[in-house]
């Protein structure tokens, strides 16, 4: 007995030396992950039939099962390094519904974090969404809303000319909006509220849109995205001044490109960071050649965690920034082809994990 909650204590209690005296804290992790195409294998009105045992995946039962057992491993061992609980909160992307989270959660190795799901159904012509887990005994949920990305073609030809569709990002523009044009249906922007061990925090979860049509054509989407966080934020701010918020998600973009640093008014250092401002640690990593993804054989951060000013002050008697990672083990990597070195993804020959490697950052609070 004595054992087990020594054990318990460990999950949620890190000792650190500081100065030569020992100080304890409380340490959570927080994460994203891309979930690749996480699909049942039910053929649903929402363009999913490559998705089904029928289809071109050739996507059976036993393969979906292999690829959130692959998930639930990953998910399970992020940020294990310095803390042994998984993550608390733990945002992900390209997921078809609330069933395949359901299946996700309900794994051996996920069960007993006993996480619960904030999912909202998505206009997305794929029927990808984004959704977070949390776990239910660390975080009480108050609030939370899906927050529409509203983007619009003014024109047929421009509609032509810039949606060159892919596997990645299919958009629906067939509705035309009188004085605004075609619309293109993407994913939502999801906002939770909620308390982390008692204490308010405030989550934003995004898949932006994707680069078809090219970087520079598409780029207008994602900075309109980062415009959208920034207004969310606002929001927030006005509410609680001293708010504490997190936003997360696959950008589609780098923490260089306009989208962050103007649209969301990202900073790289925490000097910079002014009073409402936000601190993107993934900007310094990318800059050392770290990758969360390849895109066109180039390696990026298109996964990014960022965090408010009020998350990086120096005090820790309430919960703060510690510090962030890309999780890729050498089981997520492939090991040999033209593809060496990239994420391990689905292919006809293997049930991989993902394009993507998730990310992370670690909140601590000092226990008095």
């Amino acid at each position: 007995m004595k054992t087990k909650i020594y054990g318990l204590i460990l999950l949620i209690i890190i000792v650190f030396k500081v100065e030569s005296q020992s100080k304890r804290f409380t340490l959570h992790t927080i994460a994203f992950y891309n979930f690749e195409n996480l699909f049942d294998t039910i053929n649903d009105p929402n363009n999913d039939e490559e998705w089904t045992p029928n289809g071109i995946q050739n996507w059976t039962s036993k393969k979906y099962h292999q690829k959130i057992h692959n998930l639930a491993r990953v998910i399970a061992e992020i940020g294990t390094a310095e803390n042994p609980n998984p993550p608390t909160l733990m945002g992900g992307s390209e997921i078809e519904n609330r069933g395949v989270l359901e299946d996700l959660i309900k794994e051996p190795i996920l069960i007993k974090s006993d996480y619960g799901i904030v999912h909202f159904d998505s206009p997305d012509r794929r029927g990808i969404e984004v959704a977070l887990l949390y776990q239910k005994k660390h975080f009480q949920p108050t609030n939370y809303i899906n927050i529409p990305l509203l983007i619009y073609y003014k024109s047929v030809t421009e509609k032509t000319i810039d949606n060159k569709e892919t596997e990645e990002d299919k958009t629906d523009t067939d509705k035309l909006e009188v004085g605004k044009g075609y619309r293109i249906y993407t994913r939502d922007i999801l906002l939770v509220t909620g308390f982390l061990d008692g204490e308010e925090l405030n989550i934003i979860v995004n898949h932006w849109p994707s680069r078809s049509g090219g970087e520079k054509k598409s780029s207008l989407f994602r900075e309109e995205a980062g415009r959208l966080v920034r207004k969310i934020m606002d929001s927030v701010y006005r509410k609680n001044p001293e708010a504490k918020i997190i936003t997360m998600g696959d950008l589609n973009d780098g923490a260089y490109n306009k989208s962050v640093k103007e649209g969301i008014g990202a900073k790289a250092k925490k000097l910079e960071v002014p009073q409402f401002g936000v601190y993107n640690p993934f900007e310094e990593m990318a800059k050392k050649g770290n990758a969360s993804l390849f895109y066109r054989d180039a390696g990026d951060i298109f996964d990014q965690i960022m965090v408010s000013e009020t998350l990086i002050q120096k005090e820790y008697f309430s919960f703060k920034y510690w510090k962030a990672g890309i999780y890729n083990k050498p089981f997520m990597i492939q090991t040999s082809g033209q593809y060496k070195g990239y994420p391990l993804r689905h292919s006809a020959l293997e049930v991989g994990f993902s394009d993507h490697f998730p990310v992370y950052i670690y909140l601590i609070k000092e226990v008095n």
